[in-house]
């Protein structure tokens, strides 16, 4: 019985280590590039790598490849702009899928998303295509297009 609670105890302490955080898994996922390097700009990696618990609506590299590139440009070019458009992406608190309700959700950047449900669960327009992967410090679900706020 002893071996069988160390093992488990072991077992628990090896899977607590593997859990990665937001940062960890957008960079290991290979398909959040763009996003990466934009976290990495406005000086936010420490952030996302923090306790949270947050709610990150996460554009791919597709998603970033519809915006021009003189925009997406001037973009990582201010600090300023750029944190707020990347924060506007953040919600405080990990939202399961099953969690997520029509209305409007505050960000972290202080702005309102407007979620919607219908024909599919939508962030300002913009369609979520993947949910639920979960990081030691929240959760991330993944959209086709960039939000901006208001």
């Amino acid at each position: 019985m002893k071996k069988l609670m160390m093992a488990a105890a072991m077992a628990a302490s090896a899977f607590a280590t593997q859990a990665k955080d937001i940062v960890d898994i957008a960079v290991g996922a290979g398909s959040f590039n763009t996003l990466v390097t934009a976290v990495k700009a406005a000086g936010l990696v420490d952030t996302l790598k923090g306790p949270g618990p947050f709610t990150v609506f996460a554009p791919t590299d597709e998603a970033f490849a519809k915006v021009p590139k003189a925009t997406l440009d001037a973009l990582l070019a201010d600090k300023g702009k750029l944190t707020a458009v990347l924060t506007y992406h953040v919600v405080p608190g990990a939202v399961m899928a099953k969690d997520l309700a029509a209305g409007k959700v505050k960000t972290a950047q202080g702005s309102e998303l407007t979620v919607t449900t219908a024909g599919g669960v939508k962030v300002d327009g913009a369609n979520v295509i993947k949910t639920d992967i979960v990081a030691s410090n929240g959760v991330i679900h993944v959209i086709d297009s960039v939000v901006l706020p208001k």
